[in-house]
């Protein structure tokens, strides 16, 4: 143990080292592979790593804590069913590096508020509860009893509209389902979750329209797919093993079309690791068509796409439109095709910057496809006229009958490992009407039925002094959330954050008045400390597909806790042993969840039973299953909406926020993002070098940046430029660096999502304390 802690970094990261070299055309490789193991090995020592790899995402094995994309669950799966960002996902689990009461001693908040989240994240594993209290300089031990016992005290003095549950996607359903029923018990829907901030435009589009909030896809159906497109996305970072899926549907003679801002390597060429051939060729192309849009241009870009699709029909009656479907399945068509009747396509060209050329080229090829599937994620979800993108795209969908068929549908890929499956359990602040009604029916509470608040409105409740307990089952809010500073002011002035984490970050040190943080298990660890034995747990992946997960190496610490352990030990110190909702049977045996999730959640039925199975099981989709639609009139919805895009006033650019290829989410597991061949650095903004040299800035000049929103400034000081082939009038910065930037009112409509993606901004240069 003392070893792995001499292994955690104590240089932190210096943005003079930045190095910018030329970005790659290719992703994975065999460079995935040697990073991959060598970030396994230095983290957690070759058994370990081995261990781990041998079983993540295998059956019987355990769901890798990265992204949600799906395995096979009718074939055979590769021996190595992961992807270079889940190995350093497992890696950073996997650690022998261990976060003791020592670093706490060690380490004043004063201190740990100068570190970057970078630093913070590769200290290691948090070995047992500590506290914080007001006027206190440092966290210090604290029994589990006593932990609990201070939150329920701390419950009970207040109000339920004052607490707040805040849920990460990395939940599994056993734990998520806990955590509702506790808030709900408690007398709140203050459930806000990592959707909020991310997939939330897609529900908000895909319910009212085609009645689910799920993609309606299989992994089957992209293998078999006539064309995908990839919108709004990067699956060579945030979701590689979806390259293998890409790559798989060319081959069976399929077509790929990538819509995005910048010619991200894993949308170009993908080199296959496991596939000695691929390696020997060079890599298999992924798109056929790589459209390189502005930000904010994918409305204006679907919108006429549709125009062309009606425009063909008209030419060649019946070629492209399935009439039979849209009469018998849908409404609104005839609104619809009338809306797309004509288009100004000088004014398409400008919000899309692509030409008319360009689209009636892809317009083409989605014309002859008889099996088409979107594909999209954070590149359209966080604009604020996202919901009308994506239902522009569902209009694609249905004008060709692209659902309910093989290779045909909507597929959001989701980002955490099961923030679908969260969502599916009842993380939602606004639950319906049938899930309250089961819930009360099967533990004998009264749920709230007033709607509570989401991700955007926790961090007005905290700027308001609204909260009095703040609960996060894992996550980083601080980080996550838009508004930045004004977010952490808030969280200081809280009575009560309380945090179920397994390492340090930025969350931890803009704590409440009082804050605990409360060490959990990870997937990769067991959990056989209950009196019927090892326990497992179960996920839903991208694609409505459940299966367990089961950790098998030995944790870091004796005094960790499984989530469902933690959730049901905070519910009987705040609610007492009478409470109805027997805590106790559920944190010993989560076979007892799992019967009271068949009683309440539609498609459960049998979930102990049907988890056991080698493969899991699939939820029902209608959309998918029977080409029906759940809607309130019983059919899919044709939308109309207006043009819309974002515009930048003379001087500024549209900024959008992204990842490094060595981050995830909130988490950095190094300063590498090698395929935009950046490195070192974080704070960096990468503009078109025509846009420099209009704007009058050079390569590598030090800026500092303004955004601008309804007559407000928001200001993130010392960015680096960096010459880069984004699209014209377009800029891009890493999240959640440029989160500061993000006016808490710049939303997506009826998402609430934070417009991440559509920060209007300038620069100006830097000016160092010496030049003052």
């Amino acid at each position: 143990m003392e070893l792995g802690r001499r292994k955690a970094p104590v240089k932190d990261i210096d943005e003079n080292d930045l190095e910018v070299h030329g970005p790659k055309t290719a992703a994975a490789g065999m460079k995935a592979v040697m990073v991959s193991l060598d970030r396994g090995v230095s983290q957690g020592g070759v058994s370990r790593t081995v261990r781990s790899m041998l079983r993540v995402n295998q059956r019987g094995g355990f769901d890798c804590p990265g992204c949600a994309w799906p395995e096979s669950i009718t074939g055979a799966r590769k021996p190595a069913e992961f992807c270079e960002n889940g190995a350093k996902a497992i890696a950073e689990e996997n650690t022998l590096r261990t976060v003791t009461p020592d670093f706490w001693a060690a380490h004043s908040i004063e201190e740990l508020a100068g570190k970057t989240e970078y630093w913070l994240g590769n200290q290691g594993r948090i070995t047992e509860p500590v506290v914080i209290r007001e006027g206190e300089t440092h966290y210090s031990p604290i029994s589990w009893t006593d932990a609990f016992e201070l939150i329920g005290e701390r419950i009970r003095a207040t109000t339920p509209d004052r607490c707040i549950f805040y849920t990460s996607g990395r939940t599994a359903n056993e734990a998520a389902f806990m955590y509702q029923l506790f808030a709900r018990s408690i007398g709140t829907n203050n459930l806000p979750d990592c959707s909020n901030m991310c997939h939330e435009s897609s529900g908000s589009a895909l319910n009212p329209t085609i009645g689910i909030g799920k993609g309606t896809v299989s992994l089957e159906d992209m293998h078999h797919a006539e064309l995908i497109f990839v919108v709004g996305q990067n699956p060579g970072t945030n979701h590689p093993r979806m390259l293998s899926a890409l790559a798989e549907c060319r081959q069976n003679g399929g077509k790929v079309v990538a819509v995005n801002p910048l010619p991200e390597a894993g949308l170009l060429k993908f080199k296959d690791p496991q596939d000695p051939g691929n390696l020997a060729r060079g890599g298999a192309q992924i798109a056929d068509e790589f459209l390189q849009i502005k930000v904010g241009g994918d409305l204006a870009l679907m919108q006429a796409l549709g125009h062309l699709l009606l425009e063909e029909d008209r030419r060649l009656p019946g070629s492209v439109v399935d009439e039979e479907f849209i009469k018998d399945q849908t409404s609104g068509f005839e609104a619809y095709r009338e809306a797309r009747s004509g288009i100004d396509w000088d004014e398409t060209e400008k919000a899309t910057g692509l030409s008319r050329l360009d689209i009636t080229r892809v317009a083409g090829l989605l014309a002859k496809s008889k099996a088409t599937i979107f594909c999209w994620a954070l590149g359209v979800t966080q604009q604020p006229h996202s919901v009308n993108t994506l239902r522009e795209i569902i209009n694609l969908l249905l004008l060709q009958g692209n659902f309910g068929k093989p290779g045909a549908g909507a597929c959001p890929v989701r980002g955490h490992s099961n923030v679908q499956g969260d969502r599916t359990m009842g993380v939602w602040e606004k639950p319906a009407e049938w899930l309250l009604a089961a819930i009360d029916g099967e533990f004998g509470i009264t749920s709230p039925r007033a709607h509570g608040v989401d991700a955007t409105e926790t961090l007005e409740a905290f700027e308001m002094d609204e909260v009095d307990v703040f609960v996060s089952m894992g996550g980083n809010f601080a980080l996550a959330c838009s508004d930045t500073e004004a977010l952490e002011a808030g969280m200081k002035r809280a009575g009560l954050t309380v945090h179920v984490s397994t390492k340090p970050n930025r969350s931890h040190v803009v704590h409440g008045r009082t804050s605990l943080i409360l060490p959990t298990l990870g997937r990769t660890d067991k959990d056989d400390k209950h009196p019927s034995g090892a326990q497992f747990l179960s996920v839903e992946d991208s694609m409505s597909v459940v299966h367990s997960t089961q950790g098998r190496l030995e944790p870091v610490s004796e005094h960790l806790l499984s989530e469902p352990v933690i959730i049901a030990r905070m519910a009987q110190a705040t609610l007492g042993e009478d409470h109805p909702v027997d805590w106790k049977a559920m944190a010993e045996d989560y076979d007892v969840i799992r019967d009271h999730i068949s009683r309440v959640v539609p498609g459960f039925e049998n979930f102990n039973e049907r988890i056991r199975r080698k493969n899991g099981f699939v939820l029902p989709n209608p959309p998918r299953d029977t080409r029906s639609f759940a809607t309130d009139i019983s059919k899919a919805r044709f939308s109309v909406s207006p043009l819309e895009y974002l515009q930048a006033p003379d001087g500024h650019l549209i900024l959008q926020t992204m990842r490094s290829h060595d981050q995830y989410n909130t988490t950095f597991y190094g300063l590498d993002d090698r395929y935009r061949g950046i490195s070192n650095g974080r704070r960096v903004i990468l503009v078109n070098p025509e846009d420099l040299e209009q704007l009058g800035f050079a390569d590598r000049e030090m800026v500092d940046v303004i955004s601008t929103f309804n007559g407000t400034e928001r200001r993130a000081d010392k960015f680096r430029l960096v010459s880069y082939p984004t699209a014209r009038g377009c800029a891009a910065a890493y999240f959640p660096e440029a989160n500061v930037l993000v006016h808490r009112e710049l939303v997506a409509r009826e998402s609430n999502t934070p417009g991440y993606k559509a920060m209007t901004v300038r620069f100006v240069r830097h000016i160092s304390p010496e030049e003052n």
